[in-house]
C-alpha cells in the first residue's frame, strides 16, 4: 500500500491550495473532485480579472486563464475552447437570428470591453442600445441581464481556456490538483497520492510468504547457530557378556 498522501508533504508546507480564475470559468466539479479526495486539504477560490498577476505574485498557487497570455515562467496546458456570442439590446434587429453572420456585425457600434471598463459595463451599455459586444458565451452568460440577449457568431475565431502554474512550484498539491483537472482518476499511478516504493517481484513475495509462516529464507537459515550433534555410536561397541 503506498503512502498516505497527508504524509508525503514536509509539515512546513502550506497545507492550503489556492486556486484562481478568470470570470466565465466554473472550475466547480474539479474543486468538487479535490474536496472529496482531501478533504484534509482546504482549497481557496479567487475570481480575478487578470488572474495571471495573482499567480505570478504567489497570491494563487494554480490558475484558470483565458488565452492569449505571456507563459514566460509558467507552465500552461489549454483546457477548451469556448464559443463567441454577441451580446445586444432586446430591441435590436440582431435579436432576430438564431446565429448570427459576422457580416451583419459590420454595421453596428462594436464595443470595446476593455474601454468599457469590463465585461460587466459592456454588457450593460450593450443593453442600454448603444452598441453591441462581442463576448465568450460563458462571461456573457456571467453577465446576463433581462434587458439584454445574445446570439453565438459561428464565424468568429473561439478562445481558449487554460490552467496556467509556475514553473519553480513542484509542490505535490499543486501536481495533484493538475492531475485531477487532467482527468486522472484518483488511482492513477501518475497521481502523487498514489505513488508507492517498488513492488516486489513474485519470489520476493514468496520468500516473504514462506518466513512468515516460519520456513524462513535461505539468509535466514545461514544465521541460525549450529547445534552440536550427538557422537555416533560405533558399532559393535556392545562386549560379550561374561
Amino acid at each position: 500500500m503506498g503512502r498516505r498522501y497527508c504524509d508525503q508533504v514536509p509539515s512546513d508546507q502550506p497545507r492550503t491550495l489556492s486556486v484562481g480564475f478568470v470570470p466565465g470559468v466554473t472550475p466547480g466539479k474539479w474543486v468538487a473532485r479535490w474536496r472529496e479526495r482531501h478533504p484534509d486539504v482546504p482549497l481557496e477560490l479567487h475570481q480575478h480579472d487578470d488572474a495571471l498577476a495573482a499567480l505570478r505574485d504567489g497570491s494563487d498557487d494554480v490558475v484558470f486563464v483565458r488565452l492569449p497570455v505571456d507563459r514566460t515562467g509558467f507552465h500552461l496546458i489549454p483546457l477548451y475552447e469556448e464559443q463567441p456570442v454577441v451580446v445586444m439590446s432586446r430591441d435590436n434587429e440582431l435579436s432576430l437570428y438564431d446565429d448570427v453572420p459576422p457580416a451583419e456585425l459590420e454595421g453596428e457600434m462594436l464595443l470595446d470591453v476593455v474601454e468599457c471598463g469590463g465585461p460587466k459595463t459592456a454588457v450593460e451599455v450593450a443593453a442600454s442600445g448603444a452598441g453591441v459586444v462581442v463576448l465568450p458565451m460563458s462571461v456573457a452568460r456571467l453577465f446576463a441581464r433581462k434587458d439584454a440577449v445574445h446570439r453565438p457568431v459561428p464565424g468568429l475565431p473561439t478562445t481558449t481556456i487554460g490552467i496556467a502554474w509556475r514553473v519553480e512550484d513542484e509542490s505535490d498539491d499543486v501536481e495533484e490538483f493538475i492531475g485531477i483537472v487532467r482527468g486522472r482518476t484518483a488511482q492513477s499511478s501518475r497521481q502523487p497520492s498514489q505513488r508507492e516504493a517498488p513492488k516486489k517481484s513474485a519470489s520476493q513475495k514468496a520468500a516473504a510468504k514462506k518466513a512468515a509462516a516460519g520456513g524462513g529464507t535461505k539468509e535466514q537459515k545461514g544465521s541460525r547457530k549450529p547445534q552440536p550433534r550427538k557422537p555416533a555410536r560405533p558399532s559393535g561397541s556392545r562386549g560379550k557378556r561374561r
